[in-house]
């Protein structure tokens, strides 16, 4: 009998999601057979330990979600389900729904009707049909197993009878209020409404006022609506803030004498000229020649957060502190955040340090985790910190120079080891007191920032590999680590098939290559008209950086550890991690895998959310600031294209559409793998990245959307 053909080799081409689907294809196969992690690589011809690892990983996730089932100690098999899959909802702008499911390797087209009120985001059971279009499963929802969210923010549109609220964002329906359900709302307010049923047969559901917002256009309700479209706090619940405001500033002496004593070191911070939360700081003195002294003080919010208590239940809640574009909500109250925790100058503070000896090459000689007592000498901004490094000259000058030339070392070193080099430009505003946009300016990154994201680079690896870096091949103790999985190699080799028409190629042999080649495409866009949209879309083709105890890896930095020790007062990972390592440092069992895996899903979705309101808020004033040019003609560039439309970027980083219908003069359709639109008589082509000309057409707060119409070139 012929032996049964490997389905996959080449492990090189595995990230996680792939070779998940790699994996369920062969349970699929043999539903009645039970396979352990080594079995399943031989079957994918995996040889690479660190692919192998993976595919440990990867049945750990299946088996916790339910999708496998342990039949002896580390053997699995598939759980049967009889042609039904779970999944999450992805809702499309023509109304149909895609139900995103790790148990198969595609999305299953959901038609509206029988969406069965399901929403974006629900967790649901779908029914798969037999294959009706190729390509493409079909099905139906059979069970919404979990609401993504039950509360909706929109606008109250009023009748004499009842009212509607037109919800924010891919909704699908609207909510109907009846007048005694109010809570006081008006016609044009936003508010924020909840479900309280939904009929069988009714198109839509019923639902309650339960938070007027003030009147839309206004810029506290705008902001406080985006808030709240994402599930985010507006405000402290007041028993949060007594019990921050019950904490003491002063540092009493027994807490000082239990702590390394680096008061005496040069120490300093270097922020945003706005910022009022320093949670790290830098210290440096020479101890020989040639050996360098470097402390990486973090403040220290778990001396002062204590597990189970209310600040610490409302920090874990919101899990990081959301920025929009014109306030900050912190995760800490203020108290804590640019008080009691913060690296303030001239003053002590309490800190968890990561502290390293460096050679002149910033080669680690030695290293040192533990609580430390510092005071900062200076606080620098960014601007200022470069002002020293480009003339030389001003307070602190050697310091500064010093960590600045480590730091350069540290870097280089670190893209010759395969990191990536993606340097983002933030879009940022000038806006007056009534929150009014009043100019679009672009902030990239300096010398100064560098200097400081090296170092903390360099704690927070350095923190991930003493517990993760075990010796004897003994199990790694329970830790947070912040991971990055490899790109898809699907979506890797359409990027590349696309940047050959500018006459770029990357090569995708290894990690390795694929991270050499990018970083060396990155420099050869630099200043071309197409750098905007090649970096886009290289970003687009990487996976999401995430939380988790299960180790693989952060591909981006080219780490083989990594984790996030730096940031506690805006981050609840951190805190996390503060907790472990001192627990290990004093000696401690490993903590609950399973708990601390949760915590981690958690703190994933917090960050997810609050960069979606970050976004939110900037497409909005966006809009804000375009709406009083209607009927200007603009230059910009094709960064996005859909079967929808066009998205066209302007030179200010505001981005709009070209409606379908706007593109008349033809009938034209979606080329997803070659990004364009192709016309389907005239056989012309609207390209990613392809340079173009538009009118101002429409400015939608409500949507937050910019419509655009083409201009032909005169």
């Amino acid at each position: 009998m012929k032996k049964k053909k490997k389905k996959r080799s080449g492990s090189q081409t595995f990230n996680k999601r792939n070779l998940k689907n790699a994996i369920l294809t062969i349970f699929y196969d043999n539903p009645q057979k039970s396979y352990n992690y080594k079995q399943l690589a031989g079957e994918l011809g995996v040889k690479d330990p660190e692919i192998r690892r993976l595919v440990s990983v990867v049945l750990d996730e299946l088996a916790e979600d339910n999708t496998v089932e342990q039949v002896f100690r580390g053997k699995y098999k598939v759980k049967s389900r009889g042609g039904q899959v779970c999944g999450h909802v992805e809702l499309q702008p023509q109304g149909f729904g895609l139900i995103i499911s790790d148990e198969i390797d595609q999305p299953v087209l959901v038609s509206q009707r029988n969406l069965n009120h399901a929403m974006e985001g629900d967790k649901v059971r779908v029914m798969v049909y037999a294959r009706r279009k190729k390509h493409q499963l079909e099905g139906e929802v059979v069970e919404i197993i979990e609401r993504a969210k039950t509360t909706f923010v929109g606008t109250i549109e009023r009748s004499r009878n009842f009212a509607f609220l037109i919800p924010v964002g891919k909704v699908g329906f609207d909510l109907f209020i009846p007048n005694e359900k109010l809570n006081g709302a008006v016609g044009g307010q936003k508010a924020v409404a909840r479900i309280t049923e939904w009929p069988a047969r009714a198109k839509n559901p019923f639902g309650e006022v339960i938070e007027v917002l003030g009147n839309a256009g206004e810029n506290e309700t705008e902001m406080h609506a985006i808030l709240a479209e994402y599930d985010l706090p507006l405000r402290f619940p007041e028993n949060v803030l007594k019990a921050a405001e019950r904490i003491p500033m002063e540092i009493p002496q027994d807490e000082i004498d239990k702590r390394r004593d680096m008061r005496d070191v040069t120490t300093f911070t270097i922020d945003p000229a706005d910022a009022k939360d320093f949670d790290d700081a830098l210290s440096i003195r020479q101890l020989k020649d040639g050996v360098w002294e470097v402390g990486v003080h973090i403040a220290d919010v778990s001396h002062y957060v204590k597990p189970n208590t209310i600040i610490d239940e409302e920090a874990y809640s919101r899990a990081t502190s959301v920025y929009l574009v014109d306030r900050v909500v912190p995760m800490l109250p203020e108290k804590l955040s640019n008080g009691v925790c913060s690296l303030r100058p001239e003053e002590d503070k309490l800190c968890f340090s990561a502290v390293f000896k460096l050679n002149e090459e910033g080669e680690v000689l030695k290293e040192w985790f533990g609580r430390t007592v510092i005071h900062s000498n200076r606080r620098f901004t960014y601007e200022e910190a470069q002002e020293i490094i480009e003339t030389g000259e001003g307070e602190l000058k050697e310091e500064v120079l010093r960590l600045n030339s480590l730091a350069v070392k540290l870097r280089n070193k670190r893209f010759k080891e395969g990191s990536l080099a993606f340097d983002r430009i933030e879009v940022k505003f000038e806006i007056d007191e009534d929150g009014k946009p009043l100019s679009v300016f672009f902030k990239e990154s300096k010398d100064s920032n560098k200097l400081i994201e090296e170092f903390m680079l360099l704690a927070n690896k350095r923190v991930a590999e003493s517990i993760g870096k075990t010796k004897g091949g003994k199990q790694a103790k329970t830790f947070v680590y912040r991971i990055h999985d490899k790109p898809d190699p699907e979506k890797l080799e359409n990027f590349n098939h696309f940047i050959k028409k500018f006459g770029y190629d990357i090569q995708t042999t290894s990690a390795k290559t694929i991270s050499n080649s990018m970083n060396s495409l990155m420099e050869q866009v630099k200043g071309r008209s197409e750098q905007n949209v090649v970096e886009t879309l290289a970003i687009r083709s990487m996976a999401k950086a995430e939380y988790s105890t299960r180790n693989i890896g952060h591909y981006g930095l080219g780490f083989e550890y990594y984790s996030h020790f730096t940031s506690p007062i805006r981050r609840y990972p951190d805190v996390m991690v503060h907790r472990l390592l001192e627990r290990y440092l004093d000696g401690g069992r490993s903590a609950n895998a399973q708990k601390f895996e949760d915590y981690c899903k958690h703190s994933s979705e917090m960050e997810s959310r609050a960069a979606n309101a970050e976004r939110s808020s900037i497409k909005y004033k966006q809009v804000e600031f375009m709406k009083d040019k209607i009927g200007e003609v603009f230059p910009g560039v094709i960064s996005g294209v859909t079967d929808w439309g066009l998205y066209v970027e302007l030179e200010n980083k505001c981005e709009g559409m070209v409606p379908m219908r706007e593109l008349d003069d033809d009938f034209y359709v979606f080329d997803e793998k070659n990004y364009c639109l192709v016309g389907n008589h005239s056989k012309r082509t609207y390209q990613l990245g392809e340079s173009v000309r538009v009118e101002i057409m429409r400015a939608d707060l409500t949507k937050k959307q910019l419509d655009f119409k083409l201009v032909a070139d005169s």
